[in-house]
């Protein structure tokens, strides 16, 4: 099912069915820290073959959206399904973009090593790693401009050449969903128009892409659907119908900077439509 627009406080009841084409469905899911509620009643599919973000304040479960649908945190309640089924049955067409900040980027390895470590699950733990599982490792560097730099030291990369390594160990497990945790962050213009390319590239050969996102501006020019959160799914649906200033005052509240950013990328989309 495809949710547009302005969610209830209740996401559905325990009979809601889901798609199961859908890469990812979540179901009623509710998880909690030290008893204290972070995201409650999520409940929505996300779309195939699409570019999604998932906005929303600080604090207001997008990280632990990822994880918990991933098993890495628990959820206290509800249903995850990738394709109808459990990630366990399906950990082979997923692939996780952890955020940068959560890496111990001070690990003995280099760019290459990393990359390769993609290669692992199809692989097996106990076989070595060949020429094939190498050059794939190369050409994902390669994809995200990193050829130069794959025999370095990871902590002697930039904090936008680190973002590209993991996903450049995303992509060389050739997965059909991609669940990334702030790709963009602390990374240059220019870094950030690379990442976007390789992101349009997927989405043109079919895979779907998921990004918890922080620039309002950027969500609305370089995805196709939005997931706006504030520990319940507020909107979900495509960026021209979720998207409007009415759906972030409920899920940013006061916070008029942000919604002033807002307000001005959708002004300046408005007028190039009607130049359109």
């Amino acid at each position: 099912m495809t949710k547009v627009g302005v969610r209830s406080d209740k996401a559905g009841s325990a009979g809601t069915e889901h798609d199961p084409r859908s890469p990812l469905s979540i179901h009623d899911m509710t998880v909690a820290y030290d008893r204290k509620p972070v995201l409650w009643d999520v409940d929505l599919d996300i779309p195939v073959g699409e570019l999604v973000c998932i906005v929303g304040p600080n604090g207001a479960g997008k990280s632990t959206l990822l994880k918990a649908c991933l098993g890495l945190v628990p959820s206290v309640s509800g249903d995850i399904r990738f394709w109808g089924k459990e990630i366990s049955r399906q950990r082979g067409r997923v692939a996780y973009v952890p955020q940068r900040e959560s890496v111990d980027w001070d690990f003995p390895v280099n760019a290459l090593d990393v990359v390769m470590m993609g290669t692992y699950r199809k692989l097996g733990w106990c076989r070595p790693v060949g020429s094939s599982q190498r050059r794939a490792a190369r050409e994902a560097l390669e994809r995200v401009g990193l050829q130069d730099v794959m025999d370095r030291q990871i902590s002697q990369l930039s904090g936008g050449q680190q973002q590209r390594v993991f996903l450049a160990r995303a992509l060389v497990q050739d997965p059909e969903l991609y669940l990334m945790d702030e790709p963009f962050a602390s990374v240059d213009a220019s870094t950030e128009q690379a990442i976007l390319e390789v992101l349009r590239d997927l989405r043109a050969s079919g895979r779907t892409v998921v990004c918890v996102h922080h620039d309002l501006q950027t969500a609305q020019e370089a995805f196709d659907w939005v997931v706006m959160l504030n520990m319940r799914v507020v909107a979900a649906g495509p960026i021209d119908a979720a998207f409007t200033i009415e759906n972030l005052r409920r899920t940013y509240g006061g916070r008029l900077t942000l919604l002033d950013k807002a307000a001005m990328a959708l002004g300046r989309a408005h007028q190039a439509g009607e130049r359109d």
